[in-house]
């Protein structure tokens, strides 16, 4: 049995959190026109974007530069504002048994955070930490909140 593992990072966010929820949840192909550098592919393989259990495909690249790729599919909690991606197949797979990333927003206040969650079950007790991913995902967002404080 492999060692279940869980990280989390919260980053604040300018964007208006029903936005950023949107992206993700109704619209993910769009990260790919967003983020060039970062997603080249998101490609419907069955069910509607925005709709729960809908599989996608997703071409990625890491800091390292290398490409990836991942086959997930989507749930969405629309009155927690939370979107998972469970990957059932692709790059990821090849170092870790299981894979889930998940975004949330959450508002506090006057603050949105844009909250990313990695689950994961590496093969055995000194496998990899997906600090790479977390890394990844805080770019991301980073990069989200720029483009559409440019009024997009």
């Amino acid at each position: 049995m492999g060692v279940l593992g869980k990280m989390e990072v919260d980053i604040d966010i300018k964007t208006s959190g029903d936005k950023y929820f949107r992206l993700w949840a109704n619209k993910p192909y769009h990260v790919v026109d967003i983020l060039p550098h970062k997603y080249q592919c998101c490609e419907l393989l069955e069910g509607k974007f925005g709709q729960p259990g809908s599989i996608l495909l997703w071409i990625y690249t890491l800091a390292d530069g290398k490409m990836r790729y991942a086959k997930t599919i989507i749930d969405i909690d629309e009155e927690n504002k939370l979107v998972s991606f469970k990957v059932l197949g692709g790059s990821v797979l090849e170092e870790y048994k299981s894979f889930t990333v998940i975004t949330q927003v959450l508002t506090k206040g006057t603050m949105t955070t844009a909250k990313w969650v990695v689950e994961f079950e590496r093969f055995n007790d000194y496998g990899p930490y997906p600090k790479d991913y977390m890394d990844f995902f805080i770019g991301v967002t980073r990069d989200i909140d720029a483009y559409y404080l440019k009024d997009h």
